[in-house]
């Protein structure tokens, strides 16, 4: 989709999208793990919320070091999980974009009149397939990322009173076993395969009408730049298309989030998603599958557009600078 589609892009190595990924991810979990702790505080039980629990964390000892409680397993965790997933999903878009066969099926778009003037840095692909590369680069990231997301969300909530990341890992296969690392893969998969699914279709779609409006707006056909749309342009159109992708795609995967949350911290009570799910509604009404709704969305906005905004803007300079480099070498 932009100035140039999937040859583009094709020039990123892989290792490049992982350290991208990595240090966006690393970025965006630092600055907003208040707001991870809290959602985890909120949804682990019914009678918990916002106020309650920051009134509860301030009136401790040390109520600023205690909203970073965790913070580094979900800096490893969101850093290294977005790495790979940065990573294959560019290699699986990559992959679509170069397919003949699926070019003549209509899974990889036509180039638009307006490619070369787009706040994307990525290639332009059909909505079927930005939803699908999507689910598949975040169940793998996921999977592989379980072990430390049940060690961060048990860091997060005040039922677990672990001093290090060993101490929480023999702690977990002591009592668990290694099946404890996994627990609540199922509603995590069932919630970030869509989540991120629905992300990057959305993301896509509102980049391109954005993008759209803003050439019809100030730029008559002839004036378009050839070289593409600028940094200070692409930048905010592609941080409030990740703001409204994420909260969009937030508020319908959250029920899957609120009974993770409740496997995670206690696996032996609620078994597994479906009598979760079950025990939640019967318990505490259909409601407490949207607790925490508000801190999500907050969270899942500002770390989603910050994380692929400046994802974009690295692969743009890259991008900018190998063209650069050739032409010199011409």
């Amino acid at each position: 989709m932009s100035n140039g589609g999937s040859s583009r892009s094709s020039r990123s190595s892989l290792s490049f999208h992982f350290f991208a990924g990595l240090s966006t991810g690393m970025l965006s979990a630092s600055l907003l793990q208040p707001a991870d702790l809290l959602k985890t505080r909120v949804q682990q039980s019914p009678s918990s919320t916002i106020l309650s629990t920051l009134k509860e964390i301030t009136s401790g000892p040390t109520p600023l070091l205690h909203l970073w409680r965790g913070t580094l397993p979900s800096v490893i965790r969101t850093g290294f999980g977005s790495a790979l997933y940065f990573s294959t999903l560019n290699a699986l878009r990559q992959r679509v974009a170069r397919s003949n066969l699926l070019a003549s099926a209509g899974i990889v778009s036509t180039t638009s009149p307006n490619a070369g003037y787009s706040s994307s840095s990525l290639p332009q692909l059909s909505n079927l397939a930005n939803l699908t590369t999507g689910a598949i680069a975040r169940a793998s990231a996921g999977f592989v990322m379980m072990p430390l997301t049940v060690i961060k969300v048990r860091y997060e909530s005040n039922l677990y009173t672990y001093r290090s990341l060993w101490d929480a890992g023999t702690a977990i296969v002591q009592k668990e076993g290694m099946k404890g690392f996994f627990s609540g893969f199922g509603a995590t998969a069932i919630r970030d395969a869509p989540y991120a699914g629905l992300y990057v279709l959305f993301y896509e779609q509102l980049k391109r009408r954005l993008s759209a409006l803003r050439t019809a707006s100030i730029l008559p056909d002839s004036s378009k730049p050839q070289d593409g749309m600028k940094s200070h342009v692409s930048a905010p159109i592609n941080f409030i298309s990740g703001v409204l992708a994420a909260g969009s795609a937030t508020a319908i995967t959250n029920p899957f989030d609120a009974i993770k949350t409740r496997l995670q911290l206690m696996p032996e009570k609620y078994g597994n998603m479906v009598r979760a799910g079950s025990h939640m509604v019967q318990e505490e009404g259909f409601r407490s599958l949207f607790n925490g709704l508000g801190l999500r969305i907050g969270r899942k906005a500002a770390s989603s557009a910050l994380a692929w905004t400046l994802y974009e803007e690295l692969v743009r300079r890259a991008e900018m600078r190998w063209q650069e480099t050739k032409e010199q070498a011409l």
